[in-house]
């Protein structure tokens, strides 16, 4: 009997000891969708709700031993970037995904946690800009994240779509442009474009302080293109889990951070 193995989704992303944002976060996204969730872990950090405390970044050998075990032996349907500290491992990401060709990408480009902790060395900017942005199939900033790729301050949403025009000249294919940094009451509204589309994804504003939803976001739209899901959709169903999971969420530690209920706001089969 022939064997067809299952598609899996692909995290490359650092660790979370705290277990509500990164890998942590991606596995739990992979699994409460039915997916398969593969790991390779780009860096380690010393990590809770209160913030980040240490960061350790693993050899560049390792991290390619580890994607290339993965794409060895699993039907990889999308690769899922978070958290990639220095241009050495960017670079090295950036060869084995163009050595591999996986048929989606998705890059979260984390550069800044939740507690402001910088994640990203400034010499690894140009590198996600120049290597891995051109690779990807879409790209999912939050503004502070778009207002580091661009250079220049984004404050409403006109500059939002201004913002998405940038974004394509720097190589983007496609852009999920997060807008839940933007002040005010009203509705959270995101931004879905690819060259010749822009599609509002809006939610009730949720006055939360929560951890991970960055990469519960890109790690969802990762799963449900390993479902079959166009990219359009893909990115309003990740919103939607995403605004389900906090709305649903708890708090695990001794602060007031909230983290995702992933398994709760898990899509109905």
């Amino acid at each position: 009997m022939n064997h067809i193995p299952t598609a899996s989704a692909l995290t490359i992303a650092g660790s979370d000891s705290g277990g509500g944002a990164g890998v942590q976060a991606d596995l739990k996204t992979f699994a409460a969708h039915r997916v398969h969730g593969l790991s390779a872990f780009a860096a380690l950090t010393a990590q809770n709700t209160r913030g980040v405390s240490a960061v350790h970044v693993p050899d560049t050998g390792f991290l390619r031993a580890q994607i290339d075990a993965c794409f060895d032996d699993f039907e990889i349907g999308a690769v899922k970037l978070g958290m990639l500290a220095t241009a050495e491992v960017i670079a090295a990401v950036a060869d084995a995904l163009e050595h591999y060709r996986p048929a989606h990408i998705v890059l979260d480009p984390v550069m800044v946690a939740t507690s402001g902790a910088r994640l990203l060395e400034p010499s690894a900017l140009d590198a996600l800009r120049t290597r891995l942005l051109p690779l990807a199939s879409v790209i999912t900033p939050n503004l502070p994240e778009a207002e580091l790729l661009l250079g220049r301050a984004i404050a409403d949403r006109d500059a939002m779509h201004g913002a998405l025009e940038g974004l394509f000249a720097l190589g983007a294919r496609s852009v999920l442009l997060k807008g839940g940094h933007l002040p005010g009451s009203g509705d959270v509204v995101d931004l879905f474009a690819t060259p010749g589309e822009v599609r509002e994804i809006a939610h009730p504003r949720l006055q939360l302080d929560a951890h991970g939803t960055g990469c519960t976001l890109a790690s969802a739209v990762a799963a449900n293109l390993c479902l079959s899901r166009t990219l359009a959709d893909s990115c309003v169903a990740a919103a939607d889990y995403v605004h389900s999971a906090l709305r649903l969420g708890y708090r695990p530690g001794r602060s007031e951070v909230l983290v995702l209920d992933h398994f709760a706001a898990a899509p109905r089969a």
